[in-house]
């Protein structure tokens, strides 16, 4: 029987209305602890009125129709499931709830996707003891070891994302659920791999996404399986960690370099599908070519300039600055500099470009040559003292040399430091200047005339000279006969040439000796001391000394009286 809700009650007999509530009653659609439809009738303040067709309306709370952005989802008229709990046949009152009929229903659509094997979606809301929870409609659990193919170390991370989930242990009447992401993650590899597997070959150029990156490389997720890309193969230029050119999840074009069926190793490159910069690079950086790059590393012998992505040039120090007092490239450019140097070689086969900054000033060696020519006379500090000269600086980033053996003519120098300290002003008299070698020459002898030029005029053979003695050898003492001008004595021509005869000569000591031999072109005069005593002796020497059986006892006393003998006259 059907009333019509809108007549008045007092309309409405009394046999009337007790047939419609005996049919309700027999309703099974309308029965405590089941899901029923109700109509939004009312919205209040706190409650929300809902009317399932029974003689009395229920009250559901109005927070149960708020979502998590707090926004109410219901309207009047509005037609929603609920769970009537339990209804009074005396007093009329009903009591449902929304959140009970949404429970109810998730769990009766979780139980038919446990019997069809199909997957849930859900949202991850927190994080539990080993893992995470999600809301599927009901509470479930997601070990941690079933989130992803590779373990999560930050789970929290994922609190929020939305996934779609496989039921791996169902319990309705424990209210448990354990759900894994891993498992359709791994499902969905594999077709993907089966997929990849068809085109996978070498040189292939294929999709990927970075899945992981370390020192050496970064993994790229090609569909189901992964491949290497080494940090070799990512750039022709210099890098010097992956991740200044690639990121976690960003998808990159790849060349299949290797691929080993049987480990399913896979070896990619991505700078290979690009060209090579060096193969046309004897076309654009030509011998002479000006060029300009980034300074992108100093080493101590130079700096690393970048042409271009993959291309660089080494500027060695030696070509940094006709200033050879700099010592350290560091002093002359950084890091990310912008410079401009000339290419001085390229070398394609071992891939090297030689560039040079100092072309592209002026030459000070030219103007050297120009402003000191042969014969000048220039001045300067020392700057340096070597086993083989000094080195004065005569303008800046330009020293000239002093070799010992241009010193002096005649005074014998073992090492220069015996004349010269760091720091004295000396003068000198240019020798050459050889520009293409940067060499400056210079002399401080030649401050004065050469004095074996009047030897000839000066000295004759048999002459007696009196002299010290500046040096000694094995064979022999040196005596000075003028300031440049050295004699000979052979010790065999000394008159204490026997036995330990250095000791009776040192230096200083002064020395009668008589020249027996000058030969100009090799610059040397022989001396004999026993020649000078004979001289002046008239001959006599020898025979005293023939008679006294040459003793050194007796030497002192026949010198001592030749030398007498000789002021007499």
């Amino acid at each position: 029987m059907n009333i019509d809700l809108d007549i008045p009650l007092d309309q409405i007999s009394a046999d009337d209305f007790k047939l419609f509530f005996d049919e309700f009653l027999n309703d099974k659609s309308v029965r405590e602890q089941s899901v029923v439809k109700g109509t939004i009738i009312e919205i209040g303040e706190d409650l929300v009125t809902v009317d399932i067709g029974y003689k009395a309306e229920g009250s559901i709370k109005k927070s149960e129709f708020i979502n998590e952005q707090g926004e109410l989802t219901v309207k009047v008229g509005d037609v929603v499931d609920v769970y009537l709990d339990t209804m009074s046949e005396e007093d009329g009152l009903l009591e449902l709830s929304k959140e009970k009929a949404d429970l109810m229903r998730a769990w009766d659509e979780i139980s038919k996707a446990v019997e069809k094997d199909e997957t849930v979606k859900g949202a991850i809301i927190g994080r539990v003891k080993g893992g995470l929870a999600v809301d599927i409609g009901v509470k479930a659990f997601l070990p941690g070891s079933q989130v992803d193919l590779r373990p999560v170390k930050n789970l929290d991370r994922l609190i929020g994302e939305t996934h779609e989930f496989k039921i791996i242990k169902f319990n309705k009447k424990r209210g448990n659920i354990v759900l894994s992401r891993r498992v359709l993650l791994e499902r969905e590899r594999e077709d993907k791999k089966s997929e990849t597997l068809k085109s996978l070959k070498v040189n292939a150029i294929m999709l990927g996404t970075i899945k992981n990156i370390t020192d050496y490389g970064a993994f790229v997720d090609l569909g189901g399986i992964d491949g290497l890309l080494h940090i070799t193969d990512m750039s022709y230029g210099r890098i010097t960690h992956p991740s200044e050119m690639f990121e976690v999840g960003q998808q990159i074009e790849v060349k299949v370099l290797k691929y080993d069926e049987d480990s399913q190793r896979v070896s990619l490159g991505y700078k290979q599908i690009r060209p090579d910069p060096w193969d046309d690079a004897e076309y654009k950086y030509p011998v002479g070519a000006i060029v300009r790059g980034k300074v992108v590393s100093i080493v101590d012998y130079g700096a690393f300039v970048e042409l271009e992505d993959g291309i660089e040039g080494l500027v060695h120090i030696s070509e940094m600055t006709w200033n050879k007092r700099v010592k350290n490239p560091s002093k002359l450019v950084n890091q990310a500099d912008l410079v401009e140097a000339m290419v001085l070689g390229i070398d394609l086969e071992n891939r090297r470009i030689s560039l040079g900054m100092r072309q592209l000033e002026a030459n000070p060696w030219k103007a050297i040559s120009d402003k000191y020519p042969v014969g000048t006379i220039v001045r300067g500090k020392v700057r340096n003292i070597t086993d083989f000269g000094i080195f004065i600086g005569i303008e800046d980033g330009i020293d000239g040399l002093v070799h010992i053996s241009d010193m002096s003519w005649g005074q014998r120098v073992r090492h220069p430091s015996e004349r010269f300290n760091k720091g004295d002003e000396v003068e000198a008299r240019v020798l050459n200047v050889d520009v293409e070698n940067e060499r400056f020459s210079l002399s401080i002898k030649a401050l004065s005339e050469d004095p074996w030029l009047g030897v000839s005029g000066r000295y004759y053979l048999g002459q007696v000279i009196a002299g010290k003695v500046v040096h000694k050898a094995d064979f022999g003492v040196f005596v000075e006969l003028e300031d440049g001008i050295e004699g000979l004595v052979h010790y065999s021509e000394l008159i204490n040439g026997a036995g330990d005869w250095q000791s009776a000569y040192p230096d200083n000591q002064a020395i009668n000796a008589e020249i027996i031999n000058i030969d100009t072109h090799d610059r040397k005069v022989s001396l004999s001391e026993r020649g000078a005593v004979d001289r002046a002796a008239g001959g006599d020497v020898k025979e005293i000394l023939r008679k006294q059986g040459d003793s050194s006892a007796r030497l002192g006393d026949i010198m001592g009286d030749l030398s007498r003998r000789m002021r007499d006259r």
